[in-house]
């Protein structure tokens, strides 16, 4: 089964075609260019390289979050858009189960963090028993001290959250705290396509009128508009 994934989340992302025999195609970047700019060309590019007709793709994935509220939205209405056009089934990943997904067999607990701004992250925490990955929490967006005062075991980090806090984690943590190489610290569309691709083969699929970016806290432009309700109800 050929699956594509899309992955959004953080300014470092891209488009993966993988299937049974492995990964196919990924393409990676980290630029400022938007993905309004850059993630259709991006899929073209990937297709054609690869001599793949969009209509030979079985099915999508795309990472749903948490992340950039811009990158998701792109994103996740891409998949979707894909999916409809060729009657494809199309399924969700959490951003972060997908970054943890590129540590297997690792012997340590594995945090992927996000930098939220405002100074919260984005984190969850996981863990491999064999070859089967285990989430211990989920999702959620916080205080990185929140984050830290569960962390009593060593501990492996990654995500563009240690641009800003690596250093804090160190001097907090110290010996528990251990940190993926650079090569391995950003999200990849491989992880997600492989992720999707094993719900797709269970005949899993998500409603596309239901599927849609998991933000965790409301944007600004949500909490703008809610301050102009409360202010007129006053």
């Amino acid at each position: 089964m050929l699956v594509m994934g899309i992955e959004t989340s953080t300014m470092q992302g891209g488009v993966a075609l993988v299937s049974g025999q492995g990964v196919i195609c990924e393409y990676t970047l980290n630029v400022k260019a938007t993905y309004s700019e850059r993630l259709l060309p991006l899929i073209d590019r990937a297709l054609q390289d690869a001599r793949i007709a969009l209509d030979q793709v079985a099915g999508f994935a795309v990472a749903v979050g948490p992340g950039s509220f811009t990158g998701l939205r792109i994103g996740v209405s891409t998949a979707k858009g894909l999916a409809a056009a060729g009657d494809q089934p199309c399924v969700g990943i959490s951003t972060l189960e997908a970054m943890a997904w590129t540590l297997p067999f690792c012997a340590y607990q594995i945090c992927p963090i996000l930098d939220a701004r405002k100074g919260e992250i984005y984190s969850a925490l996981f863990r491999y028993e064999g070859e089967r990955m285990i989430r211990l929490a989920g999702d959620a967006a916080a205080a990185l001290d929140r984050l830290l005062s569960r962390i009593q075991q060593p501990t492996v980090f990654l995500g563009d959250g240690l641009a800003v806090y690596e250093d804090l984690i160190q001097s907090q943590l110290k010996e528990l705290a251990l940190f993926a190489p650079l090569a391995g610290r950003g999200g990849r569309a491989a992880a997600v396509a492989e992720l999707g691709r094993r719900r797709l083969l269970l005949g899993q699929r998500d409603d596309l009128t239901e599927l849609a970016p998991q933000y965790l806290r409301p944007s600004e432009a949500e909490l703008h508009r809610l301050g102009r309700e409360a202010t007129h109800r006053q």
